[in-house]
């Protein structure tokens, strides 16, 4: 009782696909290998004693045309309005 036999293994897959769907199970499968291809990278620069880069790429300094352009795209300063309230005049009653 203790081992799996394949049609263990079929109802396992059959699940899978009922629940994920066919179109949606590669990109799955495709996520999870580069999980374990990052992870394994990961374990092994740690039993290495080295840290390894990162793998995404590193920002971009601002070039001279860069930063003129954001020097001209600074937003004007706002003007608040001023508001006005009527003065009402004195009535005279004779």
């Amino acid at each position: 009782m203790g081992e799996f036999s394949p049609w263990h293994l079929a109802i396992v897959a059959l699940v899978f696909v009922v629940l994920f769907g066919a179109r949606k199970l590669p990109d799955a499968a495709r996520g999870i290998g580069q999980s374990l291809r990052i992870f394994k990278a990961e374990m092994k620069a740690g039993v290495d004693g080295e840290p390894k880069p990162a793998e995404t790429p590193a920002p971009q300094a601002p070039t001279a045309s860069a930063s003129a352009s954001a020097e001209l795209a600074q937003p004007a300063p706002v003007v608040q309005p001023t508001v006005t309230t009527p003065v009402q005049q004195p009535t005279t009653t004779s």
